[in-house]
């Protein structure tokens, strides 16, 4: 008997440092993969089909949307892209947690769908860190930069439905806070009454 896994769902600002708690977060640990989605765009040279995404037409990906296949979607520089149903369910039930790093509006749709997906929202720990942070990656002008931060502010105003809050003042710290959600996850009672049943 093994537990169910569960769908980590991880939203927050650009320049809040995400992608570096994720990685310190799951490098060591085999009972985490990442959500593949779909997209209606062509591969780039040496991207794998199932690998980096799974690439579908775009009729397929209307289908995918008439019939509930994914679990949210959304449109991003004239292409698709969602996450499929039928994809997460299997690692999930194989027992992986699979993490999912989307946009508030995905997260609130999968919210509407999967009411039990675990939601994290990860903040820099002031908006002038932000700002620094931003300043200091060196690839945006300061218009755009100061686009972010706005958007930055309309993102806390709507993060209100996530069930935890990670502050990222330093990254290690941080990592170990997501790990530790998603370990106190597995353990809920609701994810593992089963072992109680059959004793």
């Amino acid at each position: 008997m093994s537990d169910k896994g569960r769908l980590i769902v991880l939203s927050g600002p650009s320049g809040a440092g995400k992608s570096t708690v994720v990685f310190k977060a799951v490098e060591d640990r085999k009972d985490v993969c990442f959500s593949i989605s779909v997209t209606t765009r062509k591969p780039r040279p040496n991207e794998v089909d199932g690998r980096e995404y799974f690439f579908v037409e775009p009729d397929r990906f209307k289908e995918m949307v008439a019939n509930d296949e994914l679990l949210e979607h959304a449109e991003y520089v004239a292409n698709s892209y969602g996450t499929p149903r039928a994809y997460v369910e299997k690692q999930l039930e194989a027992g992986m947690n699979v993490l999912l790093d989307i946009e508030i509006q995905g997260a609130r749709q999968i919210h509407e769908k999967m009411p039990d997906a675990v939601k994290i929202f990860i903040v820099p720990p002031s908006m002038e860190e932000l700002k620094r942070r931003l300043e200091g990656r060196g690839t945006d002008t300061s218009r755009a930069i100061e686009a972010r931060l706005i958007r930055a502010r309309q993102e806390y105003a709507e993060a209100d439905f996530y069930d935890y809050i990670i502050v990222n003042d330093d990254a290690d710290r941080a990592a170990q806070e997501l790990s530790a959600i998603i370990t106190a996850e597995r353990c809920r009672a609701s994810n593992r009454i089963q072992w109680l049943k059959n004793l």
